[in-house]
């Protein structure tokens, strides 16, 4: 623990539940920034803006401010700048998230887009918009999907997310989502750009073992799984790696860096 720098965090079952503090966190995150050490909040929420989140967490007690959160939909515009600058997008998200997909040129209506772009699910995920996309895919749109989450966890248990339907539309469409969020390297990568440390110098802390911890690992963080969120025992065990570290909860952070 003596070469870390900096620690990435996930927010959602990490931090909170359904934007709840979960039972020591804030007081973890305060010690975390008063040992002098950097953090990134990374997240694949899809729902609402890092301003929003900012202003809820702020709110919570969290010594945060916008400019620590990078979100999924924040990456997806800077992917779709580098790869398809100008593209005609469509999106199929639940949430308004169009103040941070900069720059990025949203189409509705009868418009066949050059990008679908999907963020997180909800009600707008219905047969008739999920059967729009299918169909803009079957006319040459790319597929770009913000993470692959199957589910996550709330106030009122785990609920299914939009990964449960990329899979639907990859196979009836003869396609294959290009990945922004996490688990996307790129993701990863950029968080730890924007701390200025090496992978090496950095922890990832999540409840998603594949998604966060491991898919971290592959890109050399160090992984931290915590048992809270979305963490089940039996997806633990069938995982495709063991991760560095497991703790009960980001309460016991602290513990561990010291």
């Amino acid at each position: 623990m003596d070469s870390v720098r900096a620690v990435l965090i996930d927010i959602d079952g990490v931090l909170t539940v359904s934007w709840q503090p979960l039972p020591g966190a804030v007081e973890a995150l305060w010690e975390i920034r008063d040992r002098g050490l950097a953090f990134v909040l990374l997240t694949n929420t899809t729902s609402r803006t890092r301003g929003s989140i900012a202003t809820t967490l702020s709110a919570a007690g969290f010594p945060v401010a916008a400019e620590d959160i990078l979100t999924a939909p924040a990456v997806t515009a800077a992917y779709l700048a580098d790869r398809c600058p100008g593209a005609r997008c469509s999106l199929l998200n639940s949430g308004d998230i169009r103040e941070d997909l900069t720059g990025v040129r949203l189409v509705e209506g009868d418009t066949v887009p050059d990008v679908v772009i999907v963020g997180g699910a909800g009600p707008e995920f219905d047969y008739a918009a999920l059967d729009r996309v299918f169909g803009q895919l079957r006319q040459g749109a790319r597929l770009v999907a913000m993470h692959r989450n199957l589910y996550w966890r709330t106030d009122r248990g785990l609920r299914l997310d939009a990964g449960a339907f990329l899979l639907g539309l990859e196979k009836a469409a003869g396609t294959r989502a290009e990945l922004t969020g996490k688990p996307s390297p790129a993701f990863f990568e950029a968080a730890l750009a924007r701390l200025g440390v090496r992978a090496d110098q950095a922890l990832m802390v999540g409840d998603d073992i594949e998604s966060d911890v491991l898919a971290a690992q592959r890109v050399g963080l160090t992984g931290v799984l915590v048992r809270t969120g979305k963490y089940l025992p039996e997806v633990h065990r069938a995982a495709s790696g063991e991760p560095d570290h497991v703790l009960d909860s980001f309460a016991d952070l602290p513990a561990l860096l010291r």
